[in-house]
Order: C-alpha cells, then structure tokens, then sequence
C-alpha cells in the first residue's frame, strides 16, 4: 500500500467540497432573508436577535454529535456522506416550508411556525457543515490543506452570492413581487426559498457521488494511526456518563491551538452574528430614511395601515441587502483564489489578522456612507433606483469580504495540523462551539444593547461589530500552529 496519502487533482478537491455550494446556498438564503421574514410575521427589533439564536445552539448541540457519529461511522456510502446526504434532505424540507408559515395559522402562530422551520433548517445545516470540514481534513493531504480549505470557501461564497442576489433577481428580473403586509411573506422571496431547496439537494448528491472517501484500512494507514486500536476503542460500550466524561475530557485536553484559535473565533463570529441578524433594519433605518418606529409592532398596532411608502422602502432594503450580502460573498470568492497563495507565501497568522482588521474598519464605515439621493444603477440583469448611499456601502462590503474568505478557512487549516487523526470529527464538532457561543452571547445581549444603549438606532449596533472583529484580528497573534501533526488519542 502507498505509504503517503496520495495528492488530488484539482477537480477531486473540487468534488469534496462541492456540496458545500448549496449548502450555502440554504444559508445565504436564510441569513439575508430571516430578519425580513420574522419582521414581516411581526417580529420587533429586539426579538429578532433571540430568534436568531436558534443557529448557534443548534449547531452546539448537532456539530460536537455528528461529529463524534462520523468519526465512528463506516458504511457502503462512507464516513461523512451519510450525514451529509441527511442532513441535505432535512434542510431541503426546512427551506420548503418557513416562507409558507401563513398557511398555517390554523395550527399555530406564524411566527412560531418561522421559528420552528428556522430550527430545523439550522439543526440540518449544521449536520451537513460539520462533515463536509471533516471530509476536507480526511481526503486532502497536509501538502494541499491551503488549497483544500480555500476551494471550499470559493465554493460556499459562490453559493452564497447566488443564494444572496436570488430574491432581488426574482423580483426585478423575473417580475415577482418583493413586498409583502404585516403576517405574510413576500412571493420572491418565497420562490428564492423553493430553488434553493433544490439546487441544495442537487448539489450535496454530486458531491456524495463523486467522492470516493478512504476504507477504515486506508485512512488510518495514511494518518499513521493503528486502525486495531482505533477499532477497539471505537467497539468499548460506554454508559453515558462515561460518554459525557470522556467528551468532557477531549474539551479540558484539547490542543493550545484549538483553544487559541477559540479567542479569535469568538469575536469574529461575535461580529458576524451582528451583521446577519442587523443589516437590514440598520440600512432601512440609515440609507433609506425609514424612521425606527416602523420596526416597532407595538407602534404598527396603532395606526390603521403601514403607509405605502414604507412598505416599497422596506422591500427595497430587503432586496439591497441580499446584493450587499452576495457582494462581500463575490469578494471574498475572489479573495479565496489568492488565499491559499497568501497563506504559504505571507503565514496564515498575518494574512488572517489583516483580513480581519480590514473587515472590522469596514463595519465601522456603514456610519459614513448615507446618502439619500436616488441614483439609477445598472446591475448587468437589471436596472434599480436606490439612495447612493445604498451604492456606496458596495465599497466595505469589499473588506468584509476578504474577512469572510479568511474567517472561512484560514482557522480551519491552522486547526486540522493541531488535531489527533482517530478525532477529527469530533474535534472539528467541539470547535464549532467557537462559532456557537458568541453568537449566543450575541443573540441574548445585542438586542438588548441596541434598544437600551442605542435607542434602536440599529447603525450603531455594526459599530459594536467592527470593533469586534478588530480585537478579533489582535487575537490572532497569540496562536501558536503546531509543527507536526500530534498522536491519536486513545481513551
């Protein structure tokens, strides 16, 4: 048997992570249209951030358990393609029915009925991006890490642009309606929801066909770890309180890097978090002049209808934020082709700080950007009138961006040299906690700082963002990567 693990082609790298275009897709989807739905279905400012704390705990609780199943999982499809096949399906479904939460109001509030579709599509999200990490760390050889993680980002933001511009195509292309009154959800938008259902499922199943992972013999022969050892392990019969002691175990005993790694992770995502749940009020508020009280459904309840011109505003945001979002996610498929390059050439640690820097400044430059002239502007497939300002905030969009690219694969290949091969799983599950947690942190507090410090002023909130990742960038300093790869764990 070959004694090292063979390099891919380009187009076998392409193959594994190739599901991770629609994948993304879903997730692009759902980042730049949730705040749209829930407000719409009636949620206010402040609960929006509490809502959108079902991401982050779904995947603190599915990441770390798939993680551990696939670790231990071999069958005819292979080790991390059945979890992501299922999970695939299960969010397919999710994405098929949260936008049609009105037609069930006969069962329960549509609001909950979103939240309830919201779970779901973020419990299945976070089945299939937990194999799909481990699936790049088991398939491609230490020597093409770089390239292996940073095809993976171009491919989620190629995802993510498509998944981000899919609603305002629908509406100024295709012809459908963007607006949508209070308890109902707008026709593009629901129709963005039904293809990306689809091209998900077309393809996570390419990428299940096309990828050939390795035998239990194979792997561990590569990975230099003995496969009886493994195995026997893998055969104990645990309680679960021994379960849960040894999982605790992996967490207090896990690698410097990981848990370095784990400070930057969390103001990153801190970040983040912000900027999905928050872009949309903060441009209706600050780029289209919409005063703050239309985002209050106790002041809505008061009057006898949403005038006509907030209604257009907020579906104009809506739409604009979906192609600010698929322009960080253009810049950042483009930042992904030189990352790799940068990373071998510069270290990972510099370029992933100044990438971070450079997204945190561009949060903090939303506040300089308002300017409410109307200009035409042609986007190639249509034309729209917007504010300038709306224009204008293309040019941050560029830094964070490049932030993105980074954040998406520059601590993944810093993580995978530090981890034991028979774990990787499990530890790629445990990590997410470091994409989980701040954003719990930030879903419980940045809705509360916006109404009681900001007065739900929600341009201030991406502020609180940009400064963030900018400690964010600082932190990556302090990590310290690995030379070698380390032992397998055995328990």
């Amino acid at each position: 048997m070959q004694t090292q693990q063979p390099k891919l082609s380009f187009w076998q790298i392409w193959n594994v992570s190739f599901g991770f275009l629609g994948v993304q897709f879903g997730f692009a989807l759902q980042n730049a249209n949730v705040s749209r739905i829930l407000s719409d279905l009636g949620a206010d400012l402040h609960s929006l951030s509490l809502f959108w704390l079902v991401a982050p705990v779904m995947g603190l609780i599915v990441q770390p358990i798939v993680g551990s199943a696939s670790d231990r999982t071999w069958n005819r499809l292979g080790r991390r393609r059945p979890f992501i096949l299922v999970g695939a399906v299960a969010a397919a479904i999710g994405m098929l029915l949260m936008p049609n939460a009105p037609l069930f109001v006969a069962f329960m509030v549509p609001m909950l009925f979103g939240a309830l579709m919201l779970a779901l599509m973020d419990a299945s999200f976070n089945v299939c991006f937990q194999p799909f990490r481990s699936l790049v760390s088991d398939m491609v050889p230490p020597s093409q890490r770089n390239i292996g993680y940073s095809v993976q980002a171009l491919l989620i933001n190629i995802g993510a642009v498509i998944g981000s511009i899919l609603p305002f195509v629908l509406t100024n292309v295709v012809g459908l309606d963007n607006t949508a009154r209070v308890g109902e959800v707008a026709p593009s938008v629901v129709w963005a929801f039904y293809l990306g259902a689809t091209v998900l499922l077309g393809s996570v199943i390419w990428t299940v066909i096309r990828t050939r992972e390795y035998s239990p013999k194979e792997y561990y022969h590569y990975k230099g770890v003995d496969a009886e050892t493994v195995e026997q392990e893998h055969g104990q019969k645990l309680s679960p309180s021994q379960r849960l002691k040894a999982f605790f175990n992996l967490i207090t005993t896990m690698p410097k890097t990981m848990a370095q790694l784990a400070v930057v992770q969390f103001f990153s995502w801190f970040a983040l978090f912000i900027m999905w749940v928050y872009t949309m009020p903060a441009i209706t508020q600050h780029i289209w002049n919409v005063d703050k009280k239309w985002f209050d459904p106790a002041y809505i309840a008061t009057v006898a209808a949403v005038p006509e011109n907030i209604i257009a505003a907020k579906g104009a945001a809506g739409d604009w934020v979906g192609i600010l979002f698929a322009a960080y996610s253009v810049f950042a498929a483009i930042f992904s082709v030189f990352l790799a390059k940068l990373a071998d050439r510069f270290g990972r640690k510099l370029i992933y700080s100044l990438s971070l820097a450079l997204g945190g400044m561009s949060y903090i430059s939303f506040m300089f950007f308002q300017d409410l002239t109307p200009v035409d502007v042609n986007l190639l497939i249509t034309q729209v009138t917007v504010p300038a300002g709306a224009v204008n905030l293309l040019l941050p969009m560029l830094g964070v961006g490049i932030a993105w690219a980074a954040i998406l694969a520059m601590p993944y290949a810093m993580l995978a040299g530090a981890l034991p091969p028979n774990k990787t799983g499990v530890y790629m599950g445990i990590f997410n906690f470091t994409v989980a947690i701040p954003q719990i942190i930030a879903g419980l507090f940045s809705g509360l700082i916006l109404s009681t410090v900001f007065d739900n002023e929600a341009k201030y909130i991406i502020v609180v963002a940009g400064l963030s990742m900018i400690v964010g960038a600082i932190a990556v300093f302090f990590v310290k990567e690995p030379d070698h790869l380390p032992p397998p764990v055995v328990e």
